[in-house]
């Protein structure tokens, strides 16, 4: 859990009419660095966004990802599940920074749940409206935040996420909306664990949708990915009807007019 203390901020403006600063937060002895960015509308507390970032970690792509969310009127709490400047490369094999979080998911839920409570103490989140949203890795990580049934975490959004489940014994009941955007096509969430997770959803009594857009792959949300001999690309359609479907359930959760 975190000690409790002030967030550290050192702050900047990104761009006309969008903020962004670096928040320190702390789970054990560990330092993390969020990205927290917002559009400056007014000093009102508004709903909260969490961002799971991918392998890579809190990459310059996840920050672009977090102003965007931004500018539909969200503070967007970018998360750091690795720590205070251990990222890694784009374009590299990450699987030395992910491994370790795959393999303890206990860990990885208290550093999820750690970011989840420094975004509460930020002065422009309504606590009462937070969501967590995750590509990739972070898909996972969204999926992993919302199982822990945290106490006000409204819905989590996966794309393209990983599907497995984390055997940390009887999932208590989860009570965050959820909705999976999953591309038929990815290797990385077969068939089996697409209906795993459905049937883990359910018994959880969760409320929850999973979108599957065919012939889409894994990480079909980047523009100008192209691999798809190893099941990676970018799929334009998919990720234009995914983001849609995104906005609208926040809506819905959030209670937009």
């Amino acid at each position: 859990m975190t000690d409790g203390r002030s967030n550290h901020v050192s702050s900047w403006q990104r761009q006309e009419g969008v903020h962004g600063e670096l928040v320190e937060y702390r789970e054990g002895e560990t330092v993390f660095e969020a990205y927290v960015t917002w559009a400056a509308r007014s000093d009102a507390r508004r709903p909260c966004v969490l961002l799971a970032h991918a392998w890579d970690g809190l990459n310059e792509p996840m920050r672009a990802k977090a102003e965007e969310l931004a500018t539909l009127g969200y503070v967007c709490f970018a998360l750091d599940v690795y720590g205070k400047g251990v990222r890694g490369g784009v374009a590299d094999d990450n699987s030395h920074l992910m491994g370790p979080l795959m393999a303890d998911r206990a860990l990885l839920r208290r550093r999820m749940v750690a970011g989840f409570e420094a975004a509460l103490r930020h002065p422009l989140v309504d606590p009462t409206r937070v969501a967590v949203v995750g590509y990739c890795f972070g898909g996972l990580c969204a999926l992993d935040l919302a199982r822990s049934a945290v106490p006000g975490l409204k819905a989590a959004v996966s794309f393209h996420g990983v599907l497995k489940p984390p055997r940390l014994g009887a999932q208590v009941p989860i009570t965050a909306k959820v909705l999976v955007e999953h591309g038929w096509e990815d290797p990385t969430g077969p068939v089996e664990d697409v209906l795993a997770l459905t049937r883990e959803l359910t018994d959880a009594k969760a409320d929850w949708q999973l979108h599957a857009h065919g012939h889409a792959m894994h990480a079909f949300t980047y523009p100008g990915l192209d691999k798809a001999e190893a099941g990676l690309q970018y799929h334009p359609d998919a990720a234009r009807r995914s983001w849609a479907s995104m906005r609208a359930f926040l809506d819905e959760v959030f209670e937009a007019p």
